[in-house]
Parts: C-alpha cells; sequence; structure tokens
C-alpha cells in the first residue's frame, strides 16, 4: 500500500525557507513478509527514488534507464562475484 512521506528539497539546504516534496511510495511486493522493505517512487523530475526501511532518511535517485539497466545487469548475475573480491 502506498505510504505518503514529505521530503525537503535538496535544493534548500540548511535554509528555514525549504520546499517539502510530498512523494508516494510503494513497497516492493517481495517485501510482503520480510522485516526489511525496499519502498521505491516516482518523482516528479522523471527519476525513481529508492529507500530502505531500515534507514527511510537515506534514499537514492536514479534515472530510469539507469536502474533497468542495473536490475538486468544484476538479474544477469554480473554482481554474483562482487561480495567474493571479483567483478
Amino acid at each position: 500500500m502506498p505510504t505518503n512521506q514529505r521530503r525537503r528539497s535538496f535544493y534548500s539546504g540548511e535554509s528555514s525557507n525549504c520546499i517539502d516534496i510530498a512523494t508516494e511510495w510503494r513497497k516492493s511486493t517481495f517485501s510482503e513478509e520480510a522485516s526489511s522493505c525496499v519502498y521505491v517512487a516516482a518523482a516528479r523530475d522523471g527519476k525513481i527514488r529508492l529507500r530502505e526501511s531500515d534507514d527511510p532518511h537515506i534514499v537514492l535517485t536514479a534515472a530510469p534507464a539507469a536502474l533497468r539497466f542495473l536490475i538486468r545487469e544484476a538479474k544477469a548475475g554480473a554482481f554474483d562475484r562482487v561480495q567474493e573480491g571479483g567483478a
């Protein structure tokens, strides 16, 4: 189920004149039963935002094409050896 969160604009810096951006977060269907959930949101600028339930204040932003490439490479096994010190 989508959850609405408000985020401060990156352009606001430490200013008190900040801009809040409403984002509709959707939980990954693969996270249904897990305690650690991945959330995704489409931003108004066309980019994709990702966050994890353990650290919701950390938000990754990616262009749709870059995220598609990352997912395609991960599915193909391109990162399988990263933990072993390869790749």
